[in-house]
């Protein structure tokens, strides 16, 4: 690393930004282009992202990598969308995708591709070669909301709720953005009255009735993926009434709570979603079988379903539900077939 100019403050700077330093700082601490040139034509520095360089030649940190999109976009960038996702410990970390920043609307900065080696460079005696990536690239987001969804940190980032809802509206379809707001605010326990209100403050432009269908679907008491899939593509796909979530039951004392529950509509069904990684921890399942007899004693008939008979055979799952409802009284008054149902009604 080469780092005669500017002395002591440049060496500051370069430790506050990871060894990495935009062309307008090189500029006021002396480096001209020349120079500039000169350290990456010898593979002593490397470009990284248009405007911003680093001043070792080799392979990037996590941390670089995210301080290049920050110093790319400018003081007011925050990371965003996937990143601020993995950052959150929402998503699984990919190195090969993209950095997310989002800016201010009616800021100047551009997506870049990727940026791949054109010089080869010699780093602890190991010969880096050309054409390797040197960074992911970075995708540039514009919100007018952009003073109100960031957080401080180490690089500012959108908020849980902000990048919850982020991650929706950059879906396809509006189905994907009310599966992706639901999956991603019940796994990473985000509050749901932090998502209801940032929806009502920026307004998403897109998809905002879907968001809003899965914020009343969250407020029911949906709080999982599998809950999920079984109030979507079991009872609504199939016109069956919408049960009570969560609905309270002393059992040995304590208050446990069923995750499905018909007595409002006159049937006193019980439906248990059993998600296998919980349930199979020793505690949990005495709690579920406990709950299990006390249904038992009280006269309740239940059902008990995982993730394989709800994602893969809705429609039989629907059909058995509806015959204990029908057995208890509750009479269908609109269509129960899917479309893909027709062997069971």
């Amino acid at each position: 690393m080469t780092t005669s100019h500017g002395g002591s403050e440049f060496l500051r700077i370069l430790d506050a930004q990871s060894g990495l330093v935009r062309q307008q700082q090189l500029s006021s601490f002396g480096y001209n282009r020349g120079m500039l040139r000169n350290f990456l034509d010898r593979g002593e520095w490397q470009r990284v992202l248009q405007g911003v360089y680093a001043v070792t030649a080799g392979p990037l940190t996590r941390e670089m990598i995210l301080n290049a999109a920050w110093l790319y976009g400018g003081p007011q960038a925050i990371l965003s969308h996937d990143t601020a996702a993995e950052e959150w410990g929402m998503r699984r970390i990919d190195a090969d995708k993209p950095v997310h920043v989002t800016v201010p609307y009616g800021k100047s900065a551009r997506c870049q591709s990727a940026t791949i080696r054109r010089v080869p460079a010699r780093t602890s005696g190991a010969l880096v070669r050309v054409g390797g990536v040197v960074h992911p690239g970075v995708v540039v987001h514009r919100s007018r909301a952009h003073r109100y969804i960031g957080v401080p940190s180490v690089i500012p980032r959108t908020s849980r709720a902000d990048t919850a809802i982020d991650l929706a509206t950059a879906e396809s379809t509006a189905r994907s953005a009310y599966v992706s707001l639901i999956t991603t605010v019940t796994n990473a326990r985000i509050p749901l009255n932090d998502v209801r209100r940032r929806i009502d403050e920026r307004t998403p432009h897109r998809f905002k009735g879907a968001l809003s269908d899965a914020v009343r679907l969250l407020a029911d008491g949906v709080q999982s993926t599998l809950e999920y899939h079984y109030a979507v593509d079991v009872e609504q796909a199939h016109g069956l009434p919408s049960a009570r979530r969560q609905s309270p039951v002393r059992v040995d004392g304590r208050t446990l709570y069923e995750d499905c529950d018909y007595s409002e509509v006159g049937v006193p069904l019980i439906v248990r979603l059993d998600g296998r990684w919980a349930h199979s921890m020793a505690e949990v399942a005495f709690r579920d079988r406990r709950r299990d007899n006390a249904a038992e004693l009280a006269g309740r008939p239940r059902l008990v379903y995982g993730f394989d008979e709800v994602m893969k055979t809705p429609c039989q799952v629907a059909h058995e539900v509806e015959t204990v409802l029908r057995r208890g009284g509750w009479v269908r008054t609109q269509s129960g077939a899917c479309g893909t149902c027709a062997p069971f009604w």
